[in-house]
């Protein structure tokens, strides 16, 4: 250590969130789905087999405490990497380091954090080693592994999903901090609508909730209050990510197809807060309408096509309005899925191998060889005579029917 690293240490100021993050599994709190004595990861963990997994989950939610918590617990060699500022060659480096620690009988984790951020030639760099089992490899993303993660990769390690972090966590989460600040420096109380509000605005962020109880600590005189946090935190901007593109516009449709509107406004209001283009909400609309709505209540389509119309004319925020009048009336409109099924079923049917020609009597007559060919031939105009039934399907398929009558 030279004498800059030495004034840089002793001149940082480590966070709350730093200070306060779990020592032990037994301290570790939000993620029951995953530390519970029933789990097959805790199983895995209590029987010390290590294993390679990527832990996805949202901001805040514990992701690298946990990947710490785990190397602790197997006295393995922890190596962390940041994706942001890490490549082939630290992996190379790092892999170098593994063998060293495996003469000395010593495994090895290479943690990195934002894998999704790794290129495809950077997550493949990591394949042979974790396959020759040089070392462990645990990744943490915020985005879906299946669509930035390389599958190799995803075939060689777990996907462990992870919460945001529950209400009642968050408190004891916070309370800590606070105890931890009161101890170190004075000792301060927080009302309970401050301590409601920095659980509200931390949206299940640990880190943000810890940063939060630090900066209003050094804020207040002897008492956290509301108005302190009111003033000092600006709320967070709703999380709306690449995979959330898809997973809320999936909600909306399915919650207009399941006939909710309260649903289905409260998914339309994120897409809007988030930024979404009204124009892609508006198409999913006309989808809706035709696919789950169809010829129950013919008006649905008219009313999603005018939304779409009324978008692109008016744009936001008077948007808003179009859009929730046309998800209300698409949310309650009776259901048929008739006409997609149909539609469906007709063409798996020509994939699968049912290609065949019109009858002859309906093929094109309007050229002069036509009729030499039996083409038109003993065709009936129907408006001429309505009553009379004539073929129209395929000879092979005639009697094939598509729509239950």
């Amino acid at each position: 250590m030279n004498l800059f690293d030495s004034l840089e240490n002793n001149n940082k100021q480590v966070p709350l969130a730093e200070l306060m993050r779990p020592k032990n599994l037994e301290d570790y709190l939000g993620q029951t789905n995953v530390i519970n004595p029933s789990s097959p990861f805790y199983k895995l963990l209590s029987a010390k087999r290590l294993f390679s997994f990527i832990l996805w989950g949202p901001p805040g939610c514990g992701k690298t405490t946990l990947a710490r918590l785990v190397a602790s617990y197997h006295s393995a060699a922890f190596v962390e990497l940041s994706a942001v500022n890490s490549g082939v060659k630290e992996i190379k480096e790092t892999a170098d380091f593994a063998k060293q620690k495996l003469r000395e009988g010593v495994k090895t984790i290479v943690f990195i954090d934002e894998i999704h951020r790794f290129s495809k030639t950077q997550q493949d760099a990591l394949l042979p080693h974790v396959e020759s089992g040089l070392f462990y490899f645990m990744g943490s993303t915020t985005e879906n592994p299946s669509f930035h993660t390389v599958p190799a990769l995803i075939s060689r390690a777990q996907v462990i999903v992870l919460n945001a972090i529950d209400k009642n966590s968050l408190k004891k989460i916070a309370l800590k901090g606070l105890d931890y600040l009161s101890k170190n420096y004075e000792e301060k109380t927080i009302e309970d609508e401050a301590l409601d509000e920095i659980v509200e605005l931390s949206r299940g962020d640990a880190r943000y909730c810890l940063n939060a109880i630090e900066n209003t600590f050094f804020a207040s005189d002897k008492e956290i209050k509301k108005k302190t946090v009111e003033e000092l935190l600006q709320k967070t901007g709703t999380r709306y990510s690449i995979d959330s593109h898809y997973d809320y516009a999936s909600a909306f449709q399915k919650s207009l197809r399941g006939s909710d509107p309260n649903a289905a406004i409260y998914y339309l209001a994120k897409m809007l807060v988030a930024g979404e283009d009204p124009r892609f909400i508006a198409r999913r609309l006309i989808v809706v309408a035709s696919e789950d709505v169809g010829n129950a209540d013919f008006r649905a389509l008219l009313i999603a096509e005018a939304a779409l119309r009324a978008v692109e004319h008016l744009g936001m925020p008077e948007a808003r309005i179009t859009l929730a009048q046309a998800v209300e009336f698409v949310a309650r409109a009776k259901k048929s899925n008739r006409a997609i099924m149909a539609v469906d079923r007709a063409i798996a049917d020509i994939k699968a191998g049912d290609d065949y020609l019109p009858p002859k009597h309906l093929r094109d007559a309007h050229y002069k060889d036509a009729s030499k060919y039996g083409f038109g031939v003993d065709y009936v105009y129907t408006h001429d005579n309505p009553n009379y039934i004539q073929q129209f399907m395929p000879d092979e398929i005639k009697d094939r029917k598509y729509f239950d009558i």
